[in-house]
């Protein structure tokens, strides 16, 4: 008989020990050790094997870097181009992803709605969640007919591999992760040695037999992916699906990926018949208004590759309190009262007694330092209370001494708010460098520092 025995592991690294401590020292996190069964005669691999008769065991030999042949990946376009864009141009044959956000948010329907657009692929879709007859209910509102798509309602990765043995899948999507157990190790489904087994299991079918594979993964309370942190340096890329579950838009952001960049997003519609894609974001994300409002800007910034025109609103109004409070949505905090303090030093303008809110329109969060100049000036307009025209934006970096930065492919952003019908865009003049203006019907005005972008608007 096999010989059980318990170890202590750390759910945030996955680092193993003999014994319990306060303090993991592999990743110096606190009280992150939890006591899991652990089954060391390991039994032989043939009962998880997932190869047909015809497929021997792969041996690996030492070779010599220019030996070996370089060849660009193998990828599949789907029908969902937001998908392809996020994986960096497609599925890579062979690879391992993994998708996490919170329940309800539409993950499942994503990949149901993918998997069963692919017509001509052989996909194998595994659920330890639900059963056949919920996933029929779903099929059955997305209305996709496809003949090529096989269920699968199992939770052990052995029987999980008997079955792949059979059919030979091309495609297999896992739902989720944290459901399944593999008969190696003893601890109960969703520990940190099941995730980290079962995950380990299924990236050498991945790799073995170049067979795409899906992971869908739950999240923990502050948004990471639960399980041991150990599960997304397994993986080749790392998708997170979010979005306020209030709003209809979703969007897929890519997290890590060895195949692409990891700058892409895609955007969502959540609607009754699944999830539409959104070609272009800008119209979603500028609210649409006639009246100037005080407080609001249009920024033109870049996610990836995509330029877009997203909304910025700010409220500034008199603190009732001691302390004046700083709320941001969407945008960096720390980044908010920084650029309060560049107002308050290089402008004059009291901030220091004043509530500040921020929003980004449409429920995404924005990274890009180019949208510093379009919050800034939403700032200025509603501490002035005086709207900003409609038809202008702005592209800009704002540095600590009060001067609008140069931004990165600026081109693309004034060609995108020509596209939308704008009339003026304010960019920093070290931007002008190079920059050909004559191909460009929109008016734009380039400026060196904060005192001048006030003097144009106000």
């Amino acid at each position: 008989m096999a010989k059980i025995k318990s170890a202590f592991f750390c759910q945030e690294c996955g680092y193993e020990s003999p014994k319990w401590a306060g303090k993991c020292p592999s990743c110096g996190t606190w009280n992150s050790f939890v006591e899991e069964k652990v089954q060391k005669d390991i039994p032989s691999r043939h009962n998880v094997d997932w190869r047909s008769d015809a497929s021997p065991l792969r041996t690996s030999k030492i070779v010599n870097l220019e030996d070996v042949e370089g060849a660009e990946e193998k990828r599949w376009l789907t029908p969902d181009a937001e998908l392809n864009r996020v994986l960096g141009g497609g599925i890579v044959a062979g690879s391992l992803v993994l998708v996490g956000g919170e329940p309800g948010i539409g993950k499942s329907t994503l990949f149901l709605q993918n998997a069963l657009l692919l017509n001509n692929v052989k996909t194998l879709y595994i659920s330890g969640e639900e059963s056949e007859q919920q996933i029929k209910m779903r099929a059955d509102r997305l209305k996709i007919k496809n003949d090529q798509f096989y269920l699968l309602t199992e939770t052990s990765t052995q029987s999980i591999f008997q079955e792949i043995k059979k059919l030979q899948p091309q495609l297999v999507i896992v739902d989720s992760i944290q459901t399944l157990q593999s008969p190696l190790i003893e601890s109960a489904p969703g520990s940190v040695s099941q995730i980290r087994e079962t995950t380990a299991e299924l990236q050498r079918f991945a790799k073995e037999s170049q067979t795409p594979v899906f992971l869908i993964g739950h999240i923990t309370k502050d948004g990471s992916i639960a399980g041991p942190k150990v599960l997304e340096h397994m993986v080749d890329t790392v998708l997170q699906f979010e979005g306020d579950q209030h709003y209809a838009y979703r969007i897929l952001r890519t997290i890590k990926n060895r195949f692409g960049s990891t700058a892409e997003l895609g955007i969502y519609e959540m609607t009754g018949n699944g999830l539409r894609q959104v070609s272009n974001p800008s119209e979603i994300l500028i609210s649409q208004r006639e009246d100037m409002l005080s407080g609001v800007s249009i920024a033109a910034t870049i996610e990836g590759m995509r330029p877009m025109l997203i909304e910025v609103q700010a409220l500034v109004t008199q603190s009732v309190y001691g302390t004046p409070q700083r709320t941001a949505t969407g945008f960096d905090l720390r980044r908010l009262q920084l650029l309060l303090a560049v107002l308050e030093k290089r402008g004059g303008f009291h901030f220091g007694v004043k509530d500040v809110f921020l929003n980004i329109a449409g429920g995404i969060r924005v990274e890009d330092p180019s949208i510093d100049l379009a919050v800034l000036c939403a700032l200025l307009s509603s501490y002035e209370d005086i709207g900003i025209a409609n038809k202008i934006c702005f592209a800009g970096e704002v540095g600590l001494s009060g001067e609008i930065r140069a931004v990165n492919r600026i081109d693309q952003r004034i060609a995108e708010a020509e596209k939308l019908g704008f009339d003026k865009i304010i960019i920093s003049k070290y931007n002008k460098k190079g920059l050909d203006l004559n191909k460009f019907k929109i008016e734009v005005l380039a400026v060196g520092r904060v005192e001048e972008v006030y003097r144009i608007l106000f």
